[in-house]
């Protein structure tokens, strides 16, 4: 449907999630990995996440957005799309910066989670004390 017109696009990551982010020109449809956005998300505020970036710009019914999406759980899914738009927004207008950032959309949430260390059973989680 979309191969041959022309898109703007953006990479969003979030968590160990990789949202690849195509912006058409269009009337608003948002597709998940071939998917509805109702359809892929279950909750309401999933769905605001990943909009969030159109919502502040008001350019909601000015693109189709194909997203695919890979990696994570679906709250760092939903952040990821939501960072994917941001910047594939930047691509379209450059003078839509100043809002984005301040909104915090272009910033790269480096949270991760720890890696578990020897001698316990999770990254801080260590064995149950026994004192006999």
């Amino acid at each position: 449907m979309y191969e041959s017109k022309p898109f703007f696009y953006g990479t969003g990551r979030r968590k160990s999630s990789v949202a690849r982010v195509r912006l058409y020109e269009g009337t608003g449809s948002f597709t998940i990995n071939g998917r509805d956005i109702s359809e892929y998300f279950g909750l309401e505020t999933l769905k605001l996440i990943a909009r969030q970036a159109l919502d502040l710009t008001g350019t909601t019914s000015q693109f189709d957005v194909v997203v695919t999406v890979a990696g994570g759980g679906v709250t760092g899914q939903a952040g990821a799309i939501r960072h994917g738009v941001a910047r594939a927004l930047l691509e379209f207008n450059a003078e839509l910066r100043p809002e984005l950032k301040k909104a915090g959309f272009l910033t790269r949430d480096p949270r991760m989670k720890e890696r578990k260390k020897y001698g316990l059973k999770a990254a801080r989680r260590a064995p149950q004390f026994s004192k006999r």
